[in-house]
């Protein structure tokens, strides 16, 4: 295609990004003060000069194509690289904004990132958050999502990431629970105690343990267990037994000697263990707005766990 017949497409390709980001045709007119029929025609004219469907229309959703998630982070960066360009010219000094949507594990997000949301809105007031608590894995092109922070031990193929925290689990109980029945010495000990695990599947009641070269697996029992950390620290606090949690839902406890940690000398594995990774799609150029809060969130994080915190250079 030549130059004098792409340069048409240009804005039809600003409209196809800012419509999936929205998510809805008439968002993204309004956003861009046009009518939803004319944002509409305009994605329409491209998928003609490129002669492919790029979007999936419903009554209830936009999805784009196989095609059109090539063609969507292509436009995107054409877009970052014009914002590029116009910051280079010292004329524009673009304020991080928009709708920086998010997607968090469940207790991950409930403890760790919603508690540093405040002081992020109030220093970028032209930003808003939607987060999606979901332990679940989401697709950030299918499902609109901006940045995903997701338990693993590297960021999978296709996607740029920073670690921000390790994620590590360990066992807790109250002392009055220990008091009346027992300190376990070994893991095989926990066998004959009322065990809180998250109860998901058969294979969360088999914990593994492991010191130096010695490795030991379980099987516990107990009569209560729940799939969110805070209910198991809470069923923890009310003796109910010997708890698995991350170390993020259990500091707070342990430093005011509410619960003590079982069997400190061994490490607890979990299918949940690893790092914390704050997840994007790689672009030469970012949105201001996800630049910032990579770069806040890491600096959090640094300051809240700076005893956990584990941040090397950004990895592909």
């Amino acid at each position: 295609m030549r130059t004098d017949q792409l340069l048409p497409l240009l804005p039809e390709m600003a409209v196809l990004v800012r419509v999936v980001d929205c998510g809805s045709f008439s968002e993204a007119a309004r956003q861009l003060g046009m009518t939803p029929s004319a944002t509409s025609r305009s994605v329409t004219r491209l998928e003609k000069a490129l002669a492919t469907r790029l979007l999936h229309r419903t009554t209830r959703k936009l999805r784009l194509s196989e095609e059109g998630v090539a063609v969507y982070r292509h436009c995107l960066d054409m877009l970052n690289s014009a914002r590029a360009a116009v910051e280079a010219g010292g004329q524009f000094n673009p304020q991080p904004e928009g709708v920086l949507h998010i997607s968090v594990p469940k207790a991950v997000g409930r403890v760790v990132i919603h508690p540093l949301m405040p002081a992020f809105l109030a220093r970028y007031p032209a930003i808003d958050i939607q987060m999606a608590l979901n332990d679940a894995v989401m697709d950030l092109i299918d499902d609109q999502v901006d940045i995903a922070i997701r338990i693993t031990d590297r960021p999978p193929p296709g996607l740029k990431g920073r670690r921000l925290m390790d994620i590590d689990h360990l066992l807790c109980a109250t002392p009055r629970y220990l008091a009346e029945h027992g300190v376990p010495q070994h893991p095989r000990d926990l066998a004959a105690h009322s065990c809180l695990c998250l109860g998901e599947d058969p294979g969360d009641a088999l914990w593994s343990f492991r010191q130096g070269a010695q490795t030991s697996r379980v099987r516990v029992r107990g009569r209560y267990a729940a799939n969110h950390t805070e209910v198991r620290l809470d069923a923890v606090r009310h003796h109910l037994g010997i708890g698995s949690l991350p170390w993020f839902t259990a500091r707070q406890a342990l430093a005011n000697g509410d619960v003590v940690q079982v069997l400190p000398g061994w490490t607890f594995t979990t299918r949940y263990t690893g790092g914390a990774w704050l997840l994007y799609h790689p672009a030469r150029f970012l949105p201001p707005k996800i630049r910032v809060f990579i770069d806040y969130l890491s600096e959090a994080l640094s300051r809240e766990y700076p005893s956990r915190q584990n941040s090397p250079p950004e990895a592909r």
